[in-house]
């Protein structure tokens, strides 16, 4: 058994994640495009379209990346006051870097989550009620 798996064989979660493996045979299945998933895995036929992730990620990462640049500009005007130009060259792309990676790296983070736990939309656990 190597280092990214667990008992189950299954890959670790945050390896996963990161590395866009399948959550049940750990193979680099997960994503189809940069931050879209594949219908399912190429390799154990997981199907990765009944797992609903919607958009959290998408909104809680541009709230903390934003809030992340925007210390990092102001801490740059600030200090260094630069043109606009020089703004634009760094904060753009690093935006859109740090979004993008985060999003990928966050989404399949809950995807993994969703399939460890078997969460299911809309499910609730009755076996303690009486």
């Amino acid at each position: 058994m190597n280092d990214t798996e667990n008992k189950k064989g299954q890959p670790d979660v945050l390896p996963a994640a990161l590395f866009g493996l399948c959550p049940h045979c750990g193979q680099k299945t997960l994503f189809a495009h940069l931050t879209r998933f594949s219908d399912k895995c190429r390799a154990c036929g997981l199907d990765y379209s009944r797992y609903n992730v919607g958009d959290g990620p998408a909104a809680f990462l541009t709230l903390i990346v934003g809030g992340l640049i925007l210390a990092l500009a102001l801490f740059v005007e600030l200090n260094f006051q630069p043109p606009l130009w020089v703004h634009v060259l760094l904060w753009f792309p690093l935006t859109s870097a740090a979004v993008i990676g985060a999003l990928r790296v966050s989404k399949a983070l809950l995807l993994i989550l969703e399939h460890r736990n078997q969460a299911h939309e809309g499910s609730i656990d009755d076996s303690n009620a009486q």
